[in-house]
């Protein structure tokens, strides 16, 4: 059906002439003669009796007016959900309790004109990536695992979540009582995190700050909820398991559960906006600033400062002797090996070793005594390395 013969059908009607209609529409009389006379054999009916008076709707043009205005204004509303600017801007969160749903709530507060369509989709970074690029969402929040040339080329990428660690336990847990833990202290603890997908990109995180500090992460037992696996933690004295600390998570006081930040270093997960370049929506924009402006620099023993995108290790490193070298220190090494004070710095310094996607070496580091200072290193080419990992505290 002609929605431009529809419109000229209702502004007749409403004007009760065709010369007002031809006004109202900025066309001429004898357009809207000839819109009107192909609707009407469209429909197969008269929907006008022409009088001096004017045009007067029949029976059948009465009975069409108020479908004629639902078709009008069901045509609006779907321009507008789709028009940059006119419909709402719809980001993918994967869960509405973790830190991406908590900032973009946050970004609400600070433009409540701005129209959001928050969605979860149940998907890793590849195929949330696919979505953005195929336009089903405008942005999606994941841990960018590939460096930038392997993306699609209309995608791109800005890290803005550090999300640090905290540990959930019962009140009868040995480290209940305990104002921060550190990764050495959770090797003597099981960590229970069922359900967790293998070849995700979380997998392979945690799968990683295992190896680097010697952690048992069980993934064995069906899920249940996370209102079930709250209450077997709360009613455990040997069972935690792992939160991000803006992962919003509700119990009953009987539960007496407890978060305690993880330290010294703190390890975390960097998480990206991911969006399309050619992306027209004006709020995209507004998103990232105020995401970039929320992301602060962090300033506490063992986390890197502002640098770019990482891999999704995250921290996986504390270099407090020689004896201790994990998995992501391997390509520390065959640069290290190159300065005079590396023994001296083992020694002195706690080092959170990290990779930014284009290769380079990211440490951020705290002196023994208090001082903390941060640098880039460019990684050296062609190097090998021959640390080997060590399941051992630091």
């Amino acid at each position: 059906m002609d929605l431009d013969a529809v419109r000229t059908f209702v502004a007749a009607a409403d004007a009760g002439q065709f010369q007002d209609a031809a006004a109202a529409l900025s066309i001429t009389q004898q357009a809207v003669s000839k819109r009107i006379a192909a609707l009407e054999k469209d429909l197969q009916v008269r929907l006008f009796t022409r009088t001096p008076r004017g045009a007067q709707l029949t029976v059948d043009g009465q009975a069409f007016l108020p479908h004629a205005r639902e078709l009008l204004r069901v045509e609006a509303r779907a321009d507008a959900s789709v028009r940059p600017g006119r419909r709402a801007l719809r980001v993918d969160v994967h869960s509405r309790r973790t830190a991406p749903a908590v900032l973009l709530q946050d970004f609400h507060r600070a433009y409540p004109r701005i129209d959001l369509d928050v969605v979860t989709l149940d998907a890793d970074v590849h195929a949330a990536t696919a979505a953005v690029e195929a336009g089903t969402v405008d942005a999606t929040f994941h841990a960018v695992t590939v460096p930038a040339r392997r993306l699609p080329g209309a995608i791109r990428t800005a890290r803005v979540i550090d999300e640090r660690h905290e540990l959930l336990v019962g009140p009868r847990h040995a480290l209940a009582a305990a104002r921060a833990v550190t990764p050495a202290q959770l090797a003597e603890h099981r960590i229970w995190m069922p359900g967790m997908a293998v070849g995700t990109e979380w997998s392979d995180y945690y799968d990683e700050l295992a190896a680097a500090f010697g952690l048992t992460i069980d993934r064995i037992g069906p899920v249940f909820g996370n209102e079930a696996l709250l209450a077997e933690i709360a009613d455990s004295p040997t069972l935690a398991t792992l939160a991000g600390e803006r992962t919003r998570y509700l119990w009953p006081d009987s539960y007496d559960l407890r978060r305690i930040p993880v330290r010294d270093p703190a390890p975390i997960y960097p998480m990206s906006l991911i969006w399309r370049a050619d992306n027209p929506h004006p709020a995209l924009p507004k998103l990232r600033d105020h995401l970039a402006a929320r992301r602060g620099t962090p300033r506490r023993a063992g986390v890197a400062a502002e640098m770019g995108p990482l891999t999704v290790s995250g921290v996986l490193c504390q270099l407090a002797d020689r004896a201790y070298q994990p998995v992501a220190a391997r390509r520390l090494a065959g640069h290290v090996r190159h300065h005079h004070t590396w023994r001296q710095h083992m020694r002195r310094f706690v080092y959170a070793v990290m990779h930014d996607v284009n290769g380079n070496v990211l440490i951020a580091r705290k002196n023994v005594r208090g001082t903390s200072s941060a640098r880039r290193t460019p990684s050296p080419r062609g190097s090998s390395s021959t640390a080997s990992p060590s399941t051992g505290a630091g």
